[in-house]
């Protein structure tokens, strides 16, 4: 409930003051002395103060006692009370910091009323500025724990003794010009490896340019790294720059180049090699000076082993290779990346009510082995945070943003995703085998352009055996 202090020397007065004010529902706090009213206020909280102008002979006025309470308390509404006042008065204790300045007289109840609606708009207006103020230090707050759990580290976030190690390897090949190969499973932040990468090494000023090789088909893919010249196609209406003219001077990152063919492999190496290509259906080399940071994965050596990639190629690529380890191998970076996911959700998204989250929340993040890594913590964190009530996200909250599997079966078995990133070897070796079973199966596909017959004759198979691997892989042509 609210409390109001009022001060006046005069017994009958404070009588009629608390009155008033207790009608309204308010308490009251009554003193006939302006110095006991500053000590209280000094560990009591008040909603406003009325002081009486003349509080009796040798004591400070209620001009000397508004300034003081000013001073201390720059927020306080303070109503000044007068049997006798004049216009100096009054600009005196406007001057002194009051907001209203009343005569006592057979009107002052009303006076009151009229002074104390118009003090309560102005307490809206202050406790309206106090709540934006505290959003604003929040957001502020913010800001500052997600600059210095992502500033420093280009927003590679964790401390885990994997990470840290990451992390190392980032800063000690970034000046290097030389590529660097990044593995890992899916959704482990390959991108933000190789974004790293460039913003640490002197190229950071220059161009950034990504592509992902297993989004575009094989046919695109030599146009989009080398471009085209006018009338190279079918729809090659004007010259186009490649993806390497457009990372000259800067960083070109090869995402997913586990999915090239053998022959594209090539392509890809000598460009690697001499920094020179010619655009699809050009004469002229282009000479560029480019960093190449490629990313798949794909356990390359096994790919080797299958004749699947180019041994030099890989050679190449990988002056530097950073391993990057599956969630469920940095357990302990859970509850630091789901924090950062809230704070980057509440920047993002207006009216998040979620502030916090319980440590039981976070226990049944960790008996969850997120097959997807870290895109999918952050895709649950953030639905949890979506569809949660209160400001603290809670277990229960959690639990509704899991996949149906992990809440009805339990948790599903830890090579789940994971491909050949899998704590048991067996296991491993079987998915290792059938990924790139499936990789060849598709290459014979896009060599024979789709031609399953001729695809299932490159390959030693007969036509049931190849159909029977389509539909496994489920090889339909995108």
């Amino acid at each position: 409930m609210s409390l109001i202090v009022c001060v006046d020397d005069q017994a009958e007065v404070r009588r009629l003051l608390a009155e008033v004010f207790r009608a309204r529902g308010r308490e009251v706090a009554s003193f006939d002395d302006g110095e006991d009213a500053i000590a209280w206020l000094r560990t009591g909280d008040a909603e406003m103060v009325v002081l009486d102008l003349d509080l009796g002979p040798g004591k400070r006025s209620g001009i000397e006692i508004c300034k003081e309470l000013r001073r201390a308390h720059p927020d306080l509404p303070i109503i000044i009370l007068t049997g006798h006042g004049t216009i100096d008065d009054a600009v005196a204790a406007v001057k002194a910091g009051a907001v209203d300045f009343i005569s006592k007289d057979p009107y002052l109840e009303d006076k009151l009323e009229i002074s104390v609606e118009k003090v309560e708009r102005i307490l809206h207006h202050i406790n309206e500025r106090r709540r934006l103020e505290g959003e604003n230090r929040e957001l502020r707050a913010t800001n500052e724990r997600l600059r210095k759990m992502a500033g420093r580290r280009w927003q590679i976030v964790g401390d885990s003794t994997s990470i840290r190690h990451v992390m190392g390897k980032i800063e000690r090949v970034a000046p290097v010009p030389r590529p660097v190969l990044v593995l890992g499973p899916r959704g482990t932040g390959k991108e933000l490896v190789a974004r790293a990468v460039h913003t640490l090494s002197p190229r950071a000023a220059e161009p950034f340019i990504t592509i992902n090789c297993a989004a575009v088909p094989e046919s695109l893919l030599e146009s989009e790294l080398f471009g085209h010249e006018e009338g190279a196609f079918t729809g090659a209406t004007k010259q186009k720059e490649g993806k390497f003219e457009l990372a000259d001077g800067g960083t070109l990152f090869l995402d997913e180049i586990g999915n090239m063919s053998l022959e594209f492999q090539a392509k890809i190496l000598r460009v690697l090699e001499y920094q020179r290509f010619e655009r699809v259906a050009g004469s002229e080399s282009i000479q560029v000076n480019v960093r190449v940071i490629a990313a798949t994965n794909t356990d390359l050596k096994v790919a080797i082993a299958a004749g699947a990639f180019r041994a030099d190629l890989y050679d190449r690529l990988s002056f530097e290779t950073i391993n990057l380890p599956p969630l469920r191998d940095r357990m302990d970076d859970v509850p630091v990346l789901s924090a950062y996911f809230l704070a980057l959700f509440r920047l993002e998204v207006a009216g998040i009510t979620v502030r916090d989250i319980a440590p039981e929340a976070f226990d049944r993040l960790a008996r969850y082995d997120f097959p997807g890594n870290v895109r999918e913590l952050k895709n649950v964190v953030e639905r949890a945070i979506y569809m949660a009530q209160g400001e603290m996200l809670t277990a229960a909250d959690i639990e509704a943003a899991l996949p149906p599997e992990a809440q009805e079966n339990g948790m599903p078995p830890a090579s789940a995703g994971g491909g050949a990133f899998v704590d048991d070897p067996g296991r491993a070796l079987v998915e290792r085998v059938e990924a790139f079973e499936a990789w060849l199966c598709k290459d014979a596909l896009e060599r024979t352009r789709f031609v399953q017959k001729e695809a299932a004759a490159m390959l030693g198979l007969s036509y049931d055996q190849f159909r029977q691997r389509y539909r496994k892989y489920g090889l339909g042509k995108e």
